[in-house]
């Protein structure tokens, strides 16, 4: 299935499909296009498949069953999806699950709507893996205090890192809503958020609803800091549950 375009409330999206219903474009009302994009990478996502390692391409990847482990980013984002009815959801199936995904305008904003088909009891972990394009002056804005709890350098070490739990903005002691680049990566959640913004001129603000589930806001921080070899700039806003 090709690549598609849709108008969704002041909204422009473009989703692929065939690349694990990626969605590569994301543009507000204003015409700002929120995804980053690292070029380089894109051979390397068109040809990814089920099992292998994570390609990272930027965009709006779905990571599902799992995040880490044994399927890198989970299962969902490297097969192809398949439409469901006449609208622009799409479903992706596995062993012992069925996952779909649509859009819709909800208030002014663009709403993505999740259903899963599973038996009672099944585990699992779900984020919108979305990277954005965002300047060195953008900022990160959540409710001050919210829980946020943090996986220093969780990326260089195949053991189990120490988790820290704090405050936000600062729950390692320096403020971590900055942008600029200063060598670091850092992951990190926030706990049963609020709305989270992205403040970069214009806003996009992120809001997930999950009755009933743990529910985080994920940041994949790199300023610079990832991969050690030859490390570049991404900044990942994630909403997670499970």
């Amino acid at each position: 299935m090709a690549a598609t375009i849709e108008q969704i409330g002041g909204w422009t999206i473009r989703v692929e499909p065939e690349l694990g219903a990626r969605v590569a474009t994301l543009r507000g009302p204003s015409g700002r296009e929120w995804l980053w994009r690292r070029s380089e990478a894109s051979r390397g996502r068109a040809s990814a498949t089920p099992g292998g390692a994570f390609v990272d391409a930027g965009g709006w990847e779905e990571c599902f069953p799992t995040i880490a482990g044994a399927s890198d980013h989970g299962e969902v984002w490297s097969r192809p999806w398949a439409p469901v009815g006449a609208g622009n959801a799409l479903t992706a199936s596995g062993r012992d699950f069925r996952l779909m995904r649509s859009f819709r305008s909800d208030r002014g904003g663009l709403a993505a709507c999740y259903r899963l088909e599973a038996a009672p009891g099944f585990r699992f972990v779900w984020a919108a893996h979305m990277l954005l394009d965002v300047s060195e002056t953008g900022r990160l804005v959540a409710e001050p205090g919210t829980t946020s709890r943090v996986w220093p350098d969780h990326w260089r070490s195949a053991e189990p890192v120490p988790v820290v739990e704090g405050p936000w903005p600062a729950p390692l002691g320096a403020p971590l809503d900055g942008l600029a680049s200063d060598a670091s990566a850092l992951f990190f959640m926030l706990l049963e958020p609020g709305p989270v913004t992205v403040a970069d001129g214009a806003h996009l603000t992120l809001r997930l609803r999950a009755e009933g589930q743990p529910a985080a806001i994920a940041i994949w921080r790199n300023l610079g800091g990832w991969p050690e070899a030859s490390p570049y700039r991404s900044i990942g806003v994630e909403p997670a549950i499970g």
